[in-house]
């Protein structure tokens, strides 16, 4: 795979606007934080640490289109308890940067299991995922079970259930410039998180106008399709794991999701949450961060 000075970007002029507004936005993450990049086989990770060194790992991959900025509302309650690992996907926005090219599912998980190799050298790891992250969360811990002591995933991308017509086809609308597609595509995926006050419009609008200069600035970026999960594969998951889903979630119903989980894989413990859609880690930030750490103080660690 061939690569210029600026890639993944446009341009090197492309790369240096999209590095600002990452600096300008990385401002408000409430903590203290540390940054570094891991250098793989499969590329070179951009990663953000919080949270005291000697505290138990706790992995944030983040949805599609999103980087480590996406916990800002969550890191303050999750640092306080967790050394907390927030990588840019190497896939997507970020400063994060493949060096090969990604074409399957287990591009990605080998790349992940590559940085967290280095992050996390020994012992188990706590991993939570959103949407895509989610998606990734869930096939990792399949391949590498003895590597995640818990595993916590908010509205998983696919793998419970099919995503739904309404959202591709809103999705695919994004893809025609200027009309305010992507306005009007967020303010429907978010829309509780939109409605919930002037703070939670603020960082819809502030990731609505990133979106619009992430399209301008990077170069083609890979699309690997999360699957859906048959039953023995979900039945087979062994890691302690937590499913938290909005009731008026858009990318597939929450209510048939939770109900395909109780009845195939009940060893999987599942909670709608309301007030939420797909913006749950936003909207409904507190009693997600409660549910979280609830769930990862549960029982004895296993690494």
């Amino acid at each position: 795979m061939k690569t210029s000075t600026a890639h993944p970007f446009r341009s090197l002029q492309a790369k240096a606007e999209y590095e600002a507004l990452y600096t300008a936005r990385a401002k408000s993450w409430p903590v203290a934080a540390e940054t570094k990049f891991i250098e793989s086989a499969s590329g070179h990770t951009y990663v953000r640490l919080s949270g005291h060194p000697t505290h138990p790992p706790l992995i944030l991959l983040p949805g599609s289109k999103g980087t480590s900025l996406t916990w800002i509302p969550n890191i303050a309650a999750l640092a306080a308890r967790y050394r907390t690992y927030a990588p840019d996907s190497i896939y997507d926005f970020g400063l994060s940067v493949a060096r090969r090219k990604l074409t399957r599912t287990e591009d990605l998980l080998n790349w992940l299991d590559e940085v967290l190799r280095v992050l996390v050298p020994e012992g188990s790891l706590n991993l939570l995922g959103l949407s895509y992250g989610g998606s990734l969360a869930y096939e990792y811990a399949l391949r590498f079970p003895q590597r995640v002591r818990k595993l916590v995933l908010l509205a998983p991308a696919a793998t419970v259930l099919p995503t739904s017509f309404t959202l591709l086809s809103r999705a695919m609308l994004t893809l025609i410039p200027g009309a305010g597609f992507r306005k009007k595509f967020y303010y429907w995926l978010l829309h509780d998180a939109v409605r919930s006050g002037e703070t939670g419009q603020v960082i819809i609008d502030e990731a609505i106008a990133d979106w619009e200069v992430a399209e301008r600035c990077f170069g083609p970026l890979p699309l690997i399709v999360p699957r859906v999960l048959e039953d023995q594969v979900l039945q087979s998951l062994k890691v302690p794991s937590l499913f938290l889903v909005g009731e008026n979630e858009k990318i597939y119903s929450a209510q048939k999701a939770v109900s395909r989980l109780n009845r195939v894989a009940p060893q999987i413990k599942t909670e709608i949450i309301p007030g939420a859609g797909h913006d749950l880690w936003l909207s409904q930030a507190k009693v997600v961060n409660e549910k979280i750490l609830d769930f990862l103080a549960e029982g004895h660690s296993r690494g």
